[in-house]
This record gives C-alpha cells, sequence and structure tokens, in this order.
C-alpha cells in the first residue's frame, strides 16, 4: 500500500544522512517482517505436529515472547520516516509555513523526551536481565523450555535509539524550515493531498 506522505531528499548532508539512516531502518523493518514470517512458520509445524504426532512444537509459546519485540519494535523508525504513525491532523491540516513547521518541531521535540526515557527505562530492565557470571549470561528465562530473555529484551533499546536518531534529523529538519521559512522541508515526511495520494496508490496496483 503507498504511504500517504512523502520524504525529499537532495544533495546535502542531512539528506544523506537520512537516506544512510533509512538503509537502517529498512533492514530493521526486513527483520521485524521475517519474524513474522517465522511465527506463521512455527505456528504451522506446532499445529502440524498437534494433529500427526500429537506433538506440537516444544517451547512454541516461548518463542512467540522472544519474537514479540521483533515485530512489535524493529519496524517503528522506519514507520516514523514514512510517515505511517497514527496522528491528529485536523489541526495541523490547516497550517502553513512557519506556524506547521512550529507544531511539528514541538511534537517531534516531546516525542524524542519521551523516546530518551523509555530508552533508559528498558536499557535498565535489560541490565537486570544481563549477567556475564551467569548461565548463558541471563539472570531469568522463559518458562517452558528457558530461553534466555535478555537477547528480546536488549532489542527495546537499540530499536528506540535508532527512533531516537531518526527524531534528532527529523527536528533539525523542522528546525531549518522554521528558521529558513521553507516550503518543503527534506528529510520529513510531508503530507500529500488526496489526489496525490490516489495517483500513488494506482501506481502501485498497476504494476
Amino acid at each position: 500500500m503507498a504511504s500517504n506522505s512523502s520524504v525529499l531528499i537532495d544533495k546535502s548532508l542531512l539528506s544523506k544522512l537520512d537516506q544512510s539512516l533509512h538503509k537502517i531502518e529498512s533492514l530493521f523493518a526486513l527483520i521485524s517482517g521475517l519474524a513474522v514470517f517465522s511465527l506463521m512458520m512455527l505456528a504451522v509445524i506446532s499445529v502440524t505436529g498437534r494433529h500427526s504426532i500429537n506433538q506440537p512444537l516444544p517451547g512454541y509459546v516461548d518463542w512467540i515472547e522472544q519474537a514479540m519485540p521483533l515485530i512489535a519494535f524493529m519496524g517503528i523508525a522506519y514507520t516514523q520516516r514514512n510517515g505511517g504513525h497514527i496522528r491528529m491532523d485536523i489541526l495541523v491540516s490547516f497550517l502553513k509555513g512557519r506556524s506547521l513547521w512550529a507544531v511539528e518541531f514541538i511534537t517531534v521535540l516531546f516525542m524524542l523526551l519521551v523516546m530518551i526515557l523509555i530508552i533508559w527505562g528498558s536499557w535498565a530492565h535489560f541490565a537486570r536481565s544481563f549477567d556475564f557470571s551467569a548461565p548463558m549470561w541471563s539472570r531469568d528465562s522463559s518458562m517452558d523450555i528457558a530461553i534466555p530473555l535478555w537477547p528480546a529484551k536488549i532489542l527495546a533499546p537499540v530499536a528506540f535509539s535508532l527512533l531516537a536518531v531518526r527524531l534528532t534529523l527529523q527536528l533539525i529538519s523542522f528546525g531549518k524550515a522554521f528558521a529558513y521559512n521553507e516550503t518543503r522541508p527534506i528529510a520529513v515526511p510531508l503530507v500529500e493531498s488526496a489526489a496525490a495520494q490516489a495517483a500513488k496508490e494506482a501506481s502501485t496496483v498497476s504494476g
């Protein structure tokens, strides 16, 4: 499905940083998609085993718990870059120029501050689980087959840190747009008109 926003690029340093970061975000999103596919395959194996040999996949729920951070967090920065997160556009859609960029700047700044707090909290949660001196470097494990939980717990601060970098780039772009009263800043998702969205949808469906 086509996105309802567009991200402009040019030859500036900010745009180059945006494109480099987008490659990492795309990789993280790909990993998230592969995790979803893997869970589908595990479900097929578990159900097939249950019905054919009366033996489901051992630790199926444990593996689902391990994969949840991959599915929930790894694509969050990619979605932010493409403007895919849910947001209230009723007021913003009426704003233009500096007033729009000011609102966007304040919104992104608030998001960045919240993400910094979440990174700090999720890293502390990981630190409580990880221990070099413990078996498999883990102080806790899953209930069924005792999978160490720290690999899943470290994914949250890693994914949120990538999002924090993305928000920082967007903050710079919106700040620059406000300072110079730009009409179409780079490295940020720009809301498209209904006609542009329809044209993009049509081109996507047509191949």
